[in-house]
């Protein structure tokens, strides 16, 4: 790896916060204990560090400590969550509602339950990327058993309106589960003002260790379990608890949240710096989702999603040739298949069509992002 190389795609993942790495540490070489071991003080404490995560955790999103499933991330979350309340409901005719632009994980899961008989509904977005109120109540029957709307999209950061979403389903009786991997960190999150019943975390998104997550589970809803073998997690997730990962992920949603509004305006300045470069230099320029320069309340403040058509793609791609970003050709050679989420917001792309995916991280300069901009003054001017 070339050392001069910009990260650019904290969406897809941040680097680890030394803050974190520090807070995980002890529990790699000193306190290595099984969180289960609870006849010497190796096990009693890793226990307790697992405890006081998911205190520290449950406090930080509105919720209680017995509400915190520890899992391996965002994506087991999901499928616990999704496949968890279906399994657990009693209802003969079984409804799920979710919308066009969600995580594969939501969305694969649905496909799968579909086949075994489950009614599943994908509602459409509109340009934004947002779902609208009107069609997830226009969609609630007496069979549905839930609905998963993610809080902020993976690809365009499009923000969705959880409160309002998690209102109505209170209001209709069915739960509500949000993936909130990409606003924790990003937007204020609180489970009581959101009504949400489900929630899926993961830390490798808020510059802390891969492979570790969490699923929100409120006191009242019910879910069945997806892994068996030890009665861990409450019965809920079965597995040694990765003791370091906890204390990780308890760190870095700390450190996450009371940098919030710092790292929210610092992200958003340097993400419409880069894209004010982009529109002065590329004619061809189509941004994707909620333009922030709009409608800023409606896109994550560190996300960009843009397509070019034509030989500007390839231009700017020269121009990049040290950035680390997603890149792809809105019609992929790998699969044939164009981005779920740019078809469900009206870009159809093409075979002459470049997408990229920007994300400005916590340890992005402004150094950097001028090194870039003057790059692609010099490339496409």
């Amino acid at each position: 790896m070339q050392q001069s190389t910009i990260y650019l795609d904290n969406n897809a993942t941040t680097p680890l916060d030394e803050r974190v790495f520090n807070a995980m540490k002890p529990y790699f070489f000193e306190c290595y204990g099984n969180a289960a071991s609870n006849t010497h003080v190796f096990g009693m404490t890793a226990k307790k560090a697992v405890e006081d995560s998911r205190k520290t955790i449950a406090a930080l999103i509105g919720g209680k400590p017995e509400e915190i499933i520890f899992t391996s991330g965002a994506t087991e979350s999901d499928n616990l969550a999704i496949t968890g309340a279906i399994e657990a409901s009693t209802k003969t005719k079984k409804h799920i509602i979710t919308c066009a632009i969600e995580h594969k994980a939501v969305l694969d899961t649905c496909a799968v339950l579909e086949k075994k008989g489950v009614e599943v509904t994908i509602l459409p977005v509109n340009t934004d990327g947002v779902v609208s109120l009107e069609s997830i109540e226009k969609a609630i029957t007496d069979n549905t058993v839930l609905v998963s709307i993610m809080h902020a999209n993976n690809e365009i950061g499009s923000i969705q309106p959880i409160s309002d979403i998690g209102k109505l389903c209170k209001k209709h009786g069915v739960y509500f589960h949000t993936d909130a991997t990409q606003g924790i960190g990003k937007l204020p999150f609180n489970v009581e003002e959101s009504y949400v019943d489900l929630a899926s975390l993961t830390a490798h998104k808020i510059y802390g260790p891969k492979g570790i997550g969490a699923l929100y589970v409120r006191n009242d809803c019910k879910i069945s379990p997806l892994i068996h073998g030890g009665g861990h997690e409450s019965g809920m997730r079965s597995g040694t608890l990765n003791v370091p990962g906890i204390v990780g992920l308890a760190k870095a949603i700390e450190v996450s949240v009371e940098s919030l509004q710092e790292d929210a305006e610092y992200t958003a300045d340097l993400r419409n710096q880069l894209l004010e470069c982009l529109l002065k230099y590329c004619s061809t320029i189509r941004i994707n989702g909620a333009d922030p320069r709009i409608n800023p309340h409606l896109r994550l403040p560190n996300n960009l999603n843009v397509t070019l058509y034509g030989d500007e793609g390839e231009l700017l791609s020269g121009a990049l040739w040290n950035v680390a970003y997603s890149a792809s050709s809105a019609c992929t050679s790998a699969t044939g298949k164009q981005s779920h989420v740019l078809s469900a917001i009206g870009n159809m792309g093409g075979k002459d069509s470049t997408t990229l995916r920007f994300g400005i991280g916590r340890f992005t300069t402004k150094a950097e992002i001028n090194s870039i901009c003057d790059s692609i003054r010099d490339m496409m001017s």
